[in-house]
């Protein structure tokens, strides 16, 4: 059967469903357990969205206290995961299009979340709508799995597996085609401490340890417009000196390919580094600067199946002599935790410094060689006549990893390139389209009687 066919039938209400989902901001703001809402109002929109859109569609849901949700069709014993999540990034500036605004423009599909993660959630949506509609009979019980809080601490998938069966099997359409089996650790910890010089007032840079952040700001005692705008010129920036805050702008990019991005807040304290004397610009320069391998910190590392090891520092925040720098690292195989954290230690001991490790997410491996990693990879080689393209592993994290055995799985094609997190983040039409129909066939293999 060509599934296929059947999608670009319904290609219209496809669209029109997936533009509705991105028109709700789902960004968090605040985390409030004590709340009926606790991911805030637009992420619980976004939720709700699926929750009626499913019951119109007449399929079983369960709302699992406004912190995650499940979709579910099927029966039998076994459970297969569908793994998704309608919590989106900060959007950021410079955006061509109003990012909660989806428009079609030469065959892409522009929106904040459009492949990241509304667009692949819609996708599996409809895979298993057009299946239900065929009168589909499964011998397992499918479940479209309804995150809130992919993009900050996964406590929505967390509160979820508390009282929800873990299935046995699943993916999580959240990466890349043809298919990913392998991710790598992530680690997150801050550098924290007191500096004594009085010429720096305030430094400010990113929102998010899973962003390259593109914006850095900074206030000063000393006046140093004319350097700073000599600068910007010289080194071809962009930056402005408005309201006494001393701006750059960067570019945006996921901490796992921190390469992708500009690290605002390296180019300002680069800047910084000729014109003051503080320990706190010291250290980001020395330790950290514009090296997304962690060589100067002597923690790189590199595994010949999971590639590099990579650091994104994230989040700096400095007020009233006083600093935090949040660092978020991928790690492949192999990396020496241990002796990263003497090195790291060495770097803070240097300045009288202190880190702080705050999570630590081990590596999320399946054999290539598994039935589930074969079952979607041949769903994924019948609808693009691919059988080239490797099977990759990622410094992404996703929801794949919250299962013993599942898989990141699609949207995102070989040779796309990757705009999750990034300013005018789009997926191709085409490719929503055609993953819906491998989403499609997947299900029935790894659920037909």
């Amino acid at each position: 059967m060509n599934f296929y066919e059947l999608v670009l039938s319904k290609k219209e209400e496809i669209l029109e469903r997936t533009k509705q989902l991105l028109r709700i901001p789902s960004v968090l703001e605040k985390f409030d357990p004590n709340s009926e809402t606790p991911f805030g109002k637009n992420i619980n929109d976004a939720l709700t969205y699926m929750i009626n859109l499913a019951q119109e569609d007449e399929f079983i849901t369960k709302n699992i206290n406004n912190y995650a949700a499940h979709i579910e069709y099927g029966s039998g014993k076994e459970i297969l995961g569908i793994l998704c999540h309608l919590d989106v990034v900060p959007v950021g500036d410079g955006w061509t299009n109003p990012p909660f605004s989806p428009v079609i423009k030469e065959g892409k599909l522009y929106a904040r979340g459009s492949g990241d993660d509304k667009g692949p959630t819609m996708a599996a949506y409809f895979a298993l709508k057009l299946l239900k509609e065929m009168d589909f009979k499964s011998d397992k019980r499918i479940r479209i799995i309804l995150g809130t809080d992919e993009e900050t601490a996964w406590r929505g998938i967390d509160e979820y597996f508390k009282t929800e069966q873990m299935p046995d099997i699943g993916f999580a359409p959240d990466a890349s085609f043809p298919l990913i089996y392998g991710e790598k650790g992530i680690y997150s910890f801050d550098v924290t401490g007191k500096t004594t010089d009085t010429d720096l007032v305030t430094f400010k840079a990113g929102d998010r340890y899973n962003v390259v952040p593109d914006y850095a700001e900074c206030t000063l005692r000393v006046d140093l417009k004319e350097e700073f705008r000599k600068y910007l010129s010289f080194n071809g920036l962009k930056g402005e000196i408005k309201d006494g805050k001393y701006i750059v702008h960067g570019k945006r990019a996921h901490a796992m390919q921190p390469n992708l991005g500009i690290n605002a807040a390296f180019i300002l304290a680069q800047f910084l580094n000729e014109h003051i004397d503080n320990d706190f610009i010291k250290y980001i320069n020395e330790f950290l600067s514009f090296d997304h391998l962690g060589e100067k910190l002597n923690v790189d590392h590199f595994d010949d199946e999971m590639k590099d090891f990579t650091m994104n520092p994230a989040v700096f925040e400095y007020i009233k002599q006083e600093f935090k720098i949040g660092i978020n690292c991928r790690y492949p195989k192999g990396w020496d935790k241990e002796s990263a954290k003497i090195n790291l230690d060495a770097s803070v001991r240097k300045y009288k410094f202190k880190f702080k490790i705050l999570d630590d997410m081990p590596i999320h491996y399946v054999s290539k060689d598994d039935e589930l990693v074969q079952t979607l990879h041949q769903a994924y080689i019948k609808y693009t006549g691919d059988n080239e393209s490797e099977l990759i592993t990622i410094g992404g994290g996703t929801y794949s990893r919250s299962l013993k055995k599942a898989v990141a799985f699609g949207p995102n094609m070989p040779g796309r390139k990757d705009t999750a997190h990034q300013i005018d983040e789009y997926i191709f039409v085409e490719d929503l389209l055609k993953a819906t129909a491998i989403y499609m066939e997947a299900i029935y293999q790894l659920c037909k009687k």
